[in-house]
């Protein structure tokens, strides 16, 4: 029997009942997380809960809950539910009134949910690396907020998938901000560039630890804007999200990256990545 999180509750999975004028639901006015779990333990998790918090601040939603009980919460619903490798969503929406496009008045609660999922690592990936387009970035200007309007991300992602590509690498005119589920980087000269976190893209919390793993490794890393032109003479490219962990990326709309396999920078940072994995029972 699968478990979700129900507010404050545990409960059977399929015994949730989300009205259909919950705000989430009618206008996506509510923000997610999800947290990746090796061997049982979440990891990062504070870090995914505080930025959590941090979004609902920014589209001024209270969550009814401190941060202690909700990471309280989000393990209990690991253990119901025997979760090893895979993940935890979650998410929080406004709450459910009649249908207005004004706040709620504050008595009205905040709806939070979640979920886990089993998946594997995708080593294949990590190993052989994978293919990318190029798409226009045209989601909203506050893609700090992790908010669960994702249309513009899917359109972009729908198209990868179409040319089969893994990922669409977006970007606004002709500077390249983030991928539509991931973060981007290019490699050259012994250098990592990426964008900076500003409001143009999500500061992924897998991104922050890959440039935690640069200094480690003595890559030093440029926060600065790159354009299409740029993006493409890289000598690597990687991108990185809770599920990517760190996917080189080996073709971008036909066009080799570097000798087209993984690089060497790419490889040390996947070591450097991997060796902060709470891979060990209890690790976390």
């Amino acid at each position: 029997m699968a478990y979700s999180l129900w507010n404050d509750q545990i409960v059977e999975e399929g015994s949730i009942a989300v009205s259909p004028e919950d705000r989430g639901y009618q206008f996506g006015d509510g923000i997610y997380e999800v947290i990746k779990v090796y061997n049982g333990n979440m990891f990062t998790a504070q870090e995914h809960i505080d930025r959590f918090y941090a979004s609902a601040e920014k589209i001024r939603l209270v969550i009814p809950y401190t941060k202690d009980v909700l990471h309280k919460l989000l393990h209990e619903l690991i253990e119901k539910n025997n979760l090893e490798t895979g993940h935890v969503y979650f998410q929080i929406t406004r709450g459910t009134t009649s249908r207005n496009h004004i706040f709620p008045d504050a008595s009205v609660p905040a709806v939070l949910t979640g979920n886990v999922k089993t998946g594997e690592r995708s080593y294949e990936n990590f190993e052989k690396g994978v293919k990318a387009t190029l798409v226009e970035d045209i989601r909203w200007l506050r893609c700090d907020i992790k908010s669960l309007n994702l249309l513009g991300a899917i359109m972009a992602k729908q198209e990868a998938s179409e040319k089969g590509c893994y990922e669409a690498i977006l970007h606004r005119g002709d500077i390249v901000t983030e991928c539509s589920s991931a973060n981007v980087y290019g490699i050259k000269d012994g250098k990592l560039y990426t964008h900076p976190a500003n409001n143009f893209i999500l500061n992924g919390i897998t991104r922050q630890v890959i440039l935690k793993c640069a200094e480690e490794i003595n890559l030093p890393v440029i926060e600065e804007p790159m354009t299409k032109a740029d993006l493409l003479t890289m000598s690597e490219i990687i991108v990185s999200s809770v599920s990517s962990e760190v996917t080189p990326v080996i073709d971008v709309d036909g066009n080799k990256i570097g000798a087209g396999v993984p690089g060497e920078w790419t490889r040390k940072l996947q070591q450097a990545f991997e060796a902060k994995l709470p891979l060990s029972i209890n690790a976390e």
